[in-house]
């Protein structure tokens, strides 16, 4: 293949903007939506970008299947000598193996293909405990082995079972796929309808690659009729021309012991042999399937940034929520504030009563109180409406948004520092308005701090605090101190109420669903298909 420079560049541009997306919402379809983008991951970084780099590399053919189906047992009949793992205990294929000529040893050996997984060249007969004791984790091990039964130019890679019980041997085993020149899909007489194996069927004809089935391990007396029921099912799916191999079922493959007769095996040597040695058949394997992958995009990302809309406008609903209720709850606040709320209950009793019976530090200390809970009732409002607005969208049970800190206690205890540094603050204006009357005696600034705390926090029921303010500091002075303090507490409050808001919105932009995303898929295929 002829491959430009600048096909590469952007094909690996594109590739960055799919690792980048991000579908953490629980949306009906973000988990398709994580397998589209990590197995389209793993296809550009295990096979689509290596083979566009080094198209002279030898061609990787992937033995997949079901349980049971008897991959292991035919990899080793086709090298000749058991190079995997094989028995009746499933799964049986742990490690993935891959085999290939000794002089195509350093195309595998580094890591030019699934580079996530730590090459071991042990002996088959190493245990994975064996494996792990020299620091690899046997979960993310590939085995390479060699052998000169193995012609030049392809190798083949034992994967895990496709519907393994172990959630990280199904992973691997689709990541390994992703990785093929080649896909050797393995099924038995048994299960050939199952739906696994069909799925997988299915992807490849979706992606153009090139494909070949083995129908293994039947017996002699039904070989015609399953191999035509197996050849119709596969005409009805679109895949009638794809090359179909039948195993008989004999003796050496009844617990997956032993090593098949070459006869058995012959005919799926032979095609292997061809596309491996034959420049055109080799060439034409290799192109079918890179293009396949190529021309697969032009679904697979749009699909993408069609999911990346989607998380994007859920988040934007649950951002709009939160905002809603903040802003109308902050509304509330400055229009109570405005109308003297502050100044009620224990607050209003301590006003009556001083100074007789109230000391300005005692009057300072309810209003001080008596703010905080209003500040408080209101971040309370604003969290339970947004609850209510969040209990009828499913993007809200994103685990960083369920398991939030609702704690009344860390709000009161936010809440009580905030008022109570307004307070100081008011406290060192007063201080600064005494400090400047030119007076023999001036006075208490603590209660001329208690006196314009009452008059702004108190409306109509404080106009005695006004008054009594202007005959400490004089009209000019009362009028200068109430302004600098009425902004104060505009700051302070503001502050409260939008630092309560972003610790709500803060799960929320922690998830990093940006409206970007969407818009980088689709300009990143748009500049790969000028570039094609």
């Amino acid at each position: 293949m002829d491959v430009r420079p600048q096909l590469l560049d952007t094909l690996s541009a594109l590739r960055d903007r799919v690792a980048a997306a991000r579908f953490p919402l629980p949306l009906a379809g973000a988990p398709r939506a994580r397998a589209n983008r990590d197995e389209l991951l793993a296809q550009l970084d295990d096979y689509l970008l290596p083979r566009l780099r080094e198209p002279e590399a030898p061609l990787l053919a992937v033995v997949g299947g079901s349980t049971g189906a008897g991959k292991s047992t035919l990899v080793n009949s086709l090298v000749g000598r058991r190079v995997s793992e094989s028995g009746v205990l499933r799964p049986t294929t742990r490690t993935p193996v891959l085999v290939c000529n000794p002089e195509d040893h350093h195309w595998f050996s580094n890591l030019r293909v699934l580079p996530q997984l730590t090459r071991v060249w042990a002996p088959h007969r190493d245990a994975p405990e064996d494996l792990m004791v020299r620091g690899a984790d046997s979960r993310r091990l590939l085995r390479v082995e060699t052998a000169d039964t193995v012609p030049r130019g392809i190798a083949l890679l034992d994967a895990p079972d496709i519907d393994s019980l172990i959630a990280d041997n199904r992973v691997l085993a689709a990541e390994l796929i992703c990785a093929a020149d080649v896909w050797i899909m393995v099924t038995t007489a048994a299960r050939y309808a199952d739906a696994v194996p069909w799925h997988m069927l299915r992807t490849a004809k979706e992606y153009d690659v090139t494909l070949v089935t083995v129908l293994d391990r039947v017996p002699h007396q039904v070989v015609s009729e399953v191999s035509r029921q197996y050849g119709a099912l596969l005409t009805k799916s679109g895949l009638g021309d794809v090359p179909r191999f039948t195993v008989p079922e004999l003796p050496e493959s009844a617990w997956g012991a032993g090593l098949l007769p070459a006869s058995a095996v012959a005919s799926l040597r032979t095609w292997l042999v061809h596309h491996a040695q034959d420049a055109s058949a080799r060439h034409q394997a290799m192109v079918r399937t890179a293009n396949g992958v190529l021309g697969s995009l032009t679904a697979r990302m749009p699909e993408l940034a069609s999911s990346a809309a989607a998380q994007y406008a859920a988040a934007l609903r649950l951002t709009s929520a939160v905002d809603s209720a903040y802003d109308t709850e902050h509304t509330r606040v400055h229009d109570r504030l405005q109308s003297g709320a502050v100044l009620s209950g224990d607050a209003l009793k301590r006003w009556r009563a001083f100074p007789l019976d109230c000391t300005a530090g005692e009057l300072l200390s309810a209003l001080v109180e008596s703010l905080g809970a209003l500040l408080l009732c209101s971040v309370t409002a604003a969290d339970e409406r947004v609850d209510e607005a969040w209990r009828h969208e499913p993007a809200s049970a994103a685990p960083g948004l369920a398991h939030r800190d609702t704690s009344l206690e860390n709000a009161e205890h936010r809440i009580g520092l905030a008022v109570r540094r307004w307070r100081r603050e008011l406290e060192e204006f007063a201080e600064d308005e005494v400090r400047e009357l030119e007076r023999t005696v001036a006075p208490d600034s603590e209660a001329v701090a208690a006196l314009v705390a009452t008059a702004l926090l108190g409306g109509r029921r404080a106009r005695n605090a006004g008054e009594a303010l202007a005959e400490r500091l004089g009209a000019h002075g009362a009028l200068r101190l109430r302004d600098r303090s009425g902004r104060l507490l505009t700051e302070h409050v503001d502050r409260v109420m939008h630092a309560e808001r972003e610790r709500r919105l803060a799960p929320i932009d922690a998830l990093d669903v940006r409206p970007e995303q969407q818009a980088d898929l689709i300009a990143a295929l748009s500049v790969l298909q000028k570039e094609r």
